[in-house]
């Protein structure tokens, strides 16, 4: 599945924020997009889901074009979207938390929630706990287990160590790198933490001021202390 996204303008009213912007996602690749706050990274995000509307350019999505398409059936057609703040119903029970978002998405295919828990061994011991009582690492491994039960093919994650301690970020790495392996979903991640989005990313994309200024590979020459400089420009 490839999601890909040509020559994008995006506005709030009359103020543009996304410049003929061009990303690709590959089939099973991790793509990370870097930047400082307020450059157009959630924007993007939210262009791609059809929260906001685009002007000029197109995004397509396994070869279909879904630029018009509305924000409810691009996620049916597969788009899987984790916002920044840990996504969830706080009054709500973890276990109901991801019983009402499967059942929003249609019917809920048979085990897909004990497969999510496969995943997230951690969720199964707090499933009958308010999701508002977790811890910061539980509340991002429930945010991204509510996108999973809808069968996502493309997952899309802004900014998950978003006021996560320091100590709990290496837990929310191994969680999507070990989705990564057990899946083979592509994944696209928004962050700011360069260490922790470089190891995990196989392409990376930097933004300044909603377009993108660097590219590449992220591989043994993608020098972290570099990106941390084109960041705080």
């Amino acid at each position: 599945m490839t999601l890909t996204i040509e020559h994008l303008d995006v506005s709030y009213g009359r103020t543009q924020v996304i410049f003929d912007l061009s990303l690709e996602v590959g089939d099973g690749e991790v793509v990370c997009v870097l930047g400082r706050n307020g450059v157009g990274k959630t924007t993007l995000l939210n262009a791609i889901m059809g929260l906001l509307p685009t002007g000029r350019g197109r995004i397509t999505f396994d070869g279909d074009d879904i630029t018009d398409v509305a924000p409810h059936r691009r996620a049916r057609l597969g788009l899987g979207y984790v916002p920044q703040g840990h996504a969830r119903f706080p009054s709500l029970t973890t276990r109901q938390n991801l019983d009402v978002v499967a059942r929003r998405n249609g019917a809920p295919e048979a085990g897909v929630i004990d497969e999510v828990l496969g995943i997230f061994p951690a969720l199964a011991s707090v499933l009958d706990r308010p999701a508002g009582l977790l811890s910061g690492g539980q509340a991002q491994q429930l945010a991204i287990a509510r996108a999973l039960v809808t069968r996502p093919k493309i997952l899309i994650l802004d900014e998950p160590t978003e006021g996560i301690q320091p100590s709990i970020i290496i837990e929310i790495e191994d969680t999507i790198a070990a989705l990564h392996e057990r899946t083979g979903m592509a994944i696209v991640l928004v962050e700011q933490y360069v260490d922790f989005a470089l190891r995990l990313a196989d392409t990376y994309a930097v933004i300044d001021a909603g377009r993108i200024i660097a590219a590449g590979r992220a591989d043994e020459s993608a020098d972290p202390a570099s990106f941390t400089a084109l960041i705080a420009i």
